[in-house]
């Protein structure tokens, strides 16, 4: 993944997508909980496919096992706080920082998350996720997260996935159901009003 200049960024965010993208240039937050580390498929106004590895820092004093409540943040970070970040810049014709200087993003609500599966250290794992709305910096997603099966080139795999796949969750029953998310709802809050709070 090669660092991309502000100017390429920009024109990433006008006429394209996040794919191939580093996801550091768009969190809010991070770095030690930026919980992505991959965008492998993403149309913007309707969702996106991103993956992670968990780290031993993340399952620390786990047993090896990457928490329930830590993989509702991966998936919040993969759907909300991207898909949000890239529809304000092009909305506003900016780069993430400029978004970073000025907001913070906040958890709304969390609502139905059923767990069928865990993931352990040395796994690898993806967030689909579906925009079901989005307005006034506030966006709703539904989505799931899948184990990937070993060796899988991701990238490879999604470079012909569609809107239509995503909607329906048409992928190879190699990966496995971990968990499935609904109505993940957060907002870009401006600072000065959540300091206000």
């Amino acid at each position: 993944m090669t660092e991309e200049t502000d100017e390429q960024l920009l024109n990433r965010i006008t006429n394209g997508n996040f794919v191939g993208l580093n996801p550091g240039r768009v969190m809010l937050h991070g770095p030690t909980k930026l919980l992505i580390d991959a965008y492998y498929w993403h149309s913007p106004n309707k969702g996106i496919v991103a993956g992670y590895a968990p780290t031993e820092r993340d399952v620390e004093d786990h047993f090896d096992v990457f928490r329930g409540v830590d993989q509702i943040e991966a998936f919040a970070l993969a759907s909300i706080v991207s898909c949000c970040a890239f529809l304000e810049c092009r909305k506003l014709n900016c780069l993430p920082d400029v978004l970073k200087e000025n907001f913070i993003p906040a958890f709304i609500s969390v609502g139905q998350v059923n767990f069928h599966y865990y993931i352990e250290l040395g796994d690898r794992f993806i967030s689909i996720a579906n925009i079901k709305s989005y307005k006034w910096r506030q966006m709703v997603c539904d989505g799931r997260i899948y184990k990937v099966p070993k060796d899988l080139d991701l990238d490879a795999y999604f470079s012909d996935f569609t809107e239509e796949r995503l909607l329906n969750y048409d992928i190879s029953k190699d990966f496995k159901l971990v968990a499935e998310l609904f109505d993940i709802t957060g907002r870009a809050i401006k600072k000065e009003v959540f300091k206000q709070i």
